[in-house]
């Protein structure tokens, strides 16, 4: 597992209030289980499947995505796991410090709360990543192009990311 991950995850863990908030809402053992089992270089789809389906429930319990949120306005969350995010990106520098720059920006970060509080928006999101892991490009883009003109928030995330060279930098080849 990525150190940066690790350390974020931590230094979570650590505050009183947020362990204590998720524990009545998730199953802390199945989320051990699943760890271990991705942790296994030669996982299978079935694990990568049954993480979304936790994670997906768990953005949908209002507790969890606040605490979730809350969590990423706090620099020493935010910032080792955007190292984490970022850390595959080594062959793209560019790529990397536009997403880090993006997850620094409050006005960025306001527009991803914005996303994920409308569940709409969180229901086409979540049909747009299990199209990515079934490897349906259709289906992502078409959810892709249904998310950004049914909702405004999606728009104004895509500029707040357009200013932060995310979107020219993931159009620029490698």
């Amino acid at each position: 597992m990525n150190r940066h991950l690790v350390k974020a995850l931590q230094v979570a863990w650590e505050l009183p209030e947020f362990r204590g908030g998720v524990r009545h809402l998730i199953d802390l053992d199945e989320v051990a289980v699943l760890l271990a089992a991705l942790s296994v270089p030669d996982h299978d789809n079935a694990v990568e499947r049954s993480l979304l389906s936790l994670l997906r429930s768990a953005f949908d319990a209002i507790e969890i995505r606040e605490a979730v949120l809350l969590l990423l306005e706090q620099d020493e969350v935010r910032r080792p796991l955007v190292a984490a995010a970022v850390e595959p990106l080594a062959g793209r520098p560019g790529l990397a410090a536009a997403v880090a720059s993006a997850a620094e920006d409050p006005a960025a970060r306001r527009e991803v709360r914005a996303v994920l509080d409308n569940a709409s928006a969180r229901g086409l999101l979540w049909q747009a990543v299990e199209n990515q892991v079934s490897d349906n490009r259709f289906g992502l883009i078409r959810r892709a192009v249904v998310l950004f003109v049914r909702h405004p928030g999606v728009r104004r995330l895509a500029w707040a990311l357009r200013r932060h060279g995310v979107l020219r930098e993931l159009r620029r080849k490698q």
